[in-house]
């Protein structure tokens, strides 16, 4: 596994060395764990009760973990509601990445496809079934700022021709992804950024795996030697499926967009396909 080319700071070790700190304690990794399993946020006296603590206890292992910025605070009514922040989301896999010195990795850490997931490439006539995909991901409001599906010719001529791909059950278009290039000049010729999606009713049968795991190996090996995207920090389930190909936290973005009126964040990801020389 290589090392990263930049040393970690004596900076960054400080800030990474209060967050571990900050979690050695049983207690707030169970109250981190009952909040992140709450995707709405959590009353603190719920949390009392499931931590069998009083709420002066709880509240105050909240405001250590709201002090380096893994949990935020608000108030709805009469109750205090906990939610986690997007530090949290991101900057624990970070900081763990950081201190390992595996930040520059581009290895595939996901398995072979199921036997019953094809992926191929995708052709002329599956722009119907990818374009229903993408509208019912563009409906559910958590993957992209797009708020309908643009024009297949805008398509065609922003997805990488060569980077299509789609994944099969049973004959039936479950997944796409694709690569699309971040500039037009010539010296980001090697940098993409990657859109997946997965059919709502074929989650949870390793479609987006599948895909990942043929798009990065493909892109490895035609010259492309950064993937990135930008994911809202609530989607774990995505930042976690990017991790698992080798993909780092860069940063989030915060109040990048607004979709519907509401202000949101991102994470920014990156892969690169080889270490820096």
């Amino acid at each position: 596994m290589p090392p990263t080319n930049h040393p970690l700071s004596l900076e960054e070790a400080e800030v990474y060395a209060e967050w571990f700190a900050c979690l050695a304690e049983p207690t707030r990794v169970r109250l981190l764990h009952y909040v992140a399993r709450s995707p709405d946020g959590i009353a603190v006296g719920q949390l009392a009760q499931l931590l069998s603590l009083g709420q002066p206890t709880v509240s105050h292992h909240i405001k250590k973990l709201a002090d380096v910025g893994f949990l935020a605070v608000r108030k709805h009514g009469t109750a205090t509601i906990v939610s986690v922040s997007p530090t949290c989301c991101t900057g624990i896999p970070h900081a763990a990445e950081a201190a390992m010195g595996i930040l520059a990795t581009g290895r595939c850490c996901i398995g072979e496809a199921p036997p019953n997931v094809l992926v191929r490439p995708m052709i002329d006539t599956d722009w119907a079934p990818v374009i229903d995909i993408y509208a019912q991901g563009i409906a559910a409001r958590t993957a992209t700022f797009e708020t309908a599906v643009p024009d297949r010719s805008l398509l065609e001529q922003k997805w990488l021709p060569q980077h299509r791909w789609v994944a099969e059950i049973d004959n039936k278009i479950a997944g796409w992804a694709t690569l699309s290039p971040t500039s037009t000049r010539s010296c980001y010729r090697g940098v993409t950024e990657n859109s997946i999606y997965v059919d709502p009713v074929a989650q949870g049968k390793k479609i987006g795996s599948a895909l990942m795991r043929k798009l990065v190996q493909h892109a490895d090996t035609a010259g492309v030697w950064t993937i990135q995207t930008s994911i809202f920090p609530q989607n774990r389930a995505s930042i976690a499926l990017h991790q698992a190909v080798g993909f780092r936290t860069v940063g989030v973005r915060e109040r990048i967009a607004e979709l519907d009126g509401v202000w949101h964040d991102t994470v920014l990801m990156e892969r690169r396909a080889r270490a820096e020389t």
